[in-house]
């Protein structure tokens, strides 16, 4: 059984296309294996819900959970992969620029012994801009991860039941899966592509949104930003007690300087905002733990679709 999963906000543009390919990839697949392809609607505000809704009705491998809000991406993909039943799951965006037809590819990966196939970008079709913000920003995270994170790599993946199995135990508000998926170890091995235009709809990343994504990656994975504020405060301190010692040389050496308060007045304002710099990164990692305190619900399932009441996870 291999479970294909599929996040959907306002994707009713999508369904159609998406379901013919995912259909002639069971029929294609039928001898090798079983599919069951799992929804969760981000609560869409167009007429997605109906469309699967009809689809479920049709078609029993057609499962579907609707949250009572929308959770963002990364909480969608985690509450659909505890909904799965599969050996291996494959998650996939329903725009169709990552192609449903890869799962043969990582199929047969799997097969010889992978638990994590991902897919890897070799070109996307956007602009030269937002190509070397996304690269830059992919870069920057590998860098100050714990653990290596494969670069030009989204969510377009397929894991094993025991890395689905991990991933559920860990405690995170805010999770980011493409950093804890590759920190929890496993054989992993990526597949290169190049990813099609979106067919209908209009995308739901922004720059906004993926600099969120990379801040979310950063204080998730990363103890860097403590130790950079600790580094860079030691360092102006230093700078500091190098400032007083000529000062106080120069005051010895020409007593007749005027006294002036711009000076003290800018490194009044610059330690202020300073700090304000270093409590803002501490709350950002207190607020995690906050949350992982607090233990909300990942998501609230509101409806669902051919799913028993002891199948639904939340």
């Amino acid at each position: 059984m291999i479970s294909i999963t599929v996040p959907v906000l306002n994707e009713s543009g999508n369904m159609d296309a998406l379901y013919t390919r995912l259909f002639a990839l069971g029929e294609k697949m039928r001898d090798r294996c079983d599919l069951e392809f799992v929804f969760s609607d981000n609560h869409s505000d167009d007429n997605t819900w109906a469309l699967l809704t009809e689809l479920a009705a049709k078609d029993p491998r057609v499962k579907a959970i609707r949250f009572s809000k929308n959770v963002g991406f990364q909480r969608s993909i985690l509450a659909n992969y505890l909904h799965t039943r599969g050996d291996a799951v494959m998650q996939i965006d329903a725009d169709l620029q990552d192609p449903p037809e890869l799962l043969e590819t990582f199929f047969e990966k799997w097969q010889q012994g992978y638990q994590v196939v991902y897919g890897i970008r070799r070109k996307r079709p956007e602009s030269w801009l937002l190509r070397n913000f996304r690269r830059m920003g992919y870069w920057a995270i590998d860098k100050v991860s714990e653990h290596p994170i494969p670069r030009d790599v989204g969510d377009f993946r397929l894991v094993d039941r025991k890395v689905i199995d991990a991933v559920a135990k860990i405690r995170t508000s805010n999770p980011y899966l493409r950093g804890i998926i590759a920190g929890l170890g496993f054989n992993q091995t990526g597949v290169v592509y190049d990813r099609d235009a979106r067919v209908a709809g209009e995308s739901k990343f922004n720059v906004s949104r993926l600099i969120q994504l990379g801040l979310t990656a950063v204080f998730n994975h990363s103890v860097v930003p403590l130790r950079a504020a600790s580094f860079l405060g030691l360092i102006i301190l230093g700078i500091s007690f190098i400032g007083a010692l000529y000062y106080l040389v120069l005051r010895l050496f020409h007593p007749e300087l005027p006294r002036g308060l711009a000076s003290i007045h800018v490194l009044v304002l610059f330690g202020i905002g300073l700090n304000s710099f270093f409590l803002g990164i501490i709350g950002e990692y207190l607020l995690r733990i906050y949350l992982v305190v607090r233990a909300d619900p990942i998501a609230i399932v509101q409806h669902s679709l051919n799913f028993s009441v002891t199948e639904l996870k939340l």
